[in-house]
């Protein structure tokens, strides 16, 4: 399995260090969208989505007025899934399972640049889009997803219950918190595992022992998350186990993860 790490979304709101953590506080903090794109011998597998073409086209229908103030997201057909998905020299048409941790606008507002795949996402997280959450984007999703929802059941993995193998080598792994199905995916490369933690943490070194995130960063983490006790819990069973294994984790937004796992390309 050959992986490829992609930023499918630069976001530059205000805070400077208090939000990225590096030097200046006078400046725009820069957060990426992190995807993978896999290359398996049954087809494309796409972790993650990113903003999507629409957002580069018609920003404030596609993500909102509120997510544009804050979020301050930068117009880059070039970082969209789809056209970085061609500049590797595939088919997009290719990517037949498409995995999300949930279904916020800034990992699911790709999924209709790929309407042909399958769309696998924790049953609690799409029954939480059906019954109406506010903080979903319904925009994003008239196209009509072929969603492949999954319930809590499955096999152990590293200590984590009620994991779900989805494809060969791709796992769902329960992290609810910052939404009330968000999942962690876990991928088995050659070189190790990969857990793509999505928003179940926000900084690079919050799961690290002593645990440290940005304050501005911080206070975001709690105004976004659903459920508190459970979110805080599932950060404690990360920091365990980055001390305990060598399952490679990574945060969805953080730039430090991004940089330091997309070069060279993991295969």
């Amino acid at each position: 399995m050959r992986v490829h790490h992609l930023n499918c979304g630069t976001m530059t709101p205000i805070g400077g260090r208090l939000v990225d953590g590096r030097p200046g506080l006078f400046r725009h903090a820069t957060l990426v969208c992190h995807c993978l794109l896999l290359e398996t011998g049954t087809g494309l597998v796409l972790i993650e989505t990113g903003l999507g073409t629409p957002a580069v086209a018609d920003p404030e229908r596609w993500l909102g007025r509120r997510f544009l103030t804050l979020s301050k997201p930068v117009s880059r057909a070039e970082e969209t899934a789809v056209n970085q998905i061609r500049a590797l020299g595939f088919d997009p048409a290719d990517v037949r399972d498409v995995v999300l941790t949930h279904l916020d606008l800034d990992h699911a507002g790709g999924l209709v640049d790929f309407p042909q795949a399958r769309v696998h996402v924790y049953a609690a997280e799409l029954a939480a889009y059906h019954a109406g959450n506010k903080r979903y984007r319904k925009v994003q999703f008239a196209h009509g997803p072929q969603w492949t929802p999954y319930e809590d059941a499955g096999d152990d993995w590293f200590g984590f219950s009620a994991v779900k193998e989805i494809v060969p080598g791709v796992a769902l792994i329960p992290l609810a918190g910052h939404t009330p199905g968000h999942a962690g995916v876990a991928v088995d490369t050659d070189t190790g595992w990969l857990l793509n933690a999505g928003d179940a943490y926000f900084f690079h070194s919050e799961i690290d022992e002593p645990a440290h995130i940005p304050a501005g960063l911080a206070l975001f983490e709690r105004l976004v998350q659903t459920l508190p006790e459970p979110r805080l819990e599932n950060q404690q069973r990360l920091r365990e186990l980055r001390r305990t294994s060598d399952v490679t984790i990574f945060a969805a937004h953080d730039r430090t993860d991004f940089e330091r796992l997309s070069r060279p390309a993991r295969a």
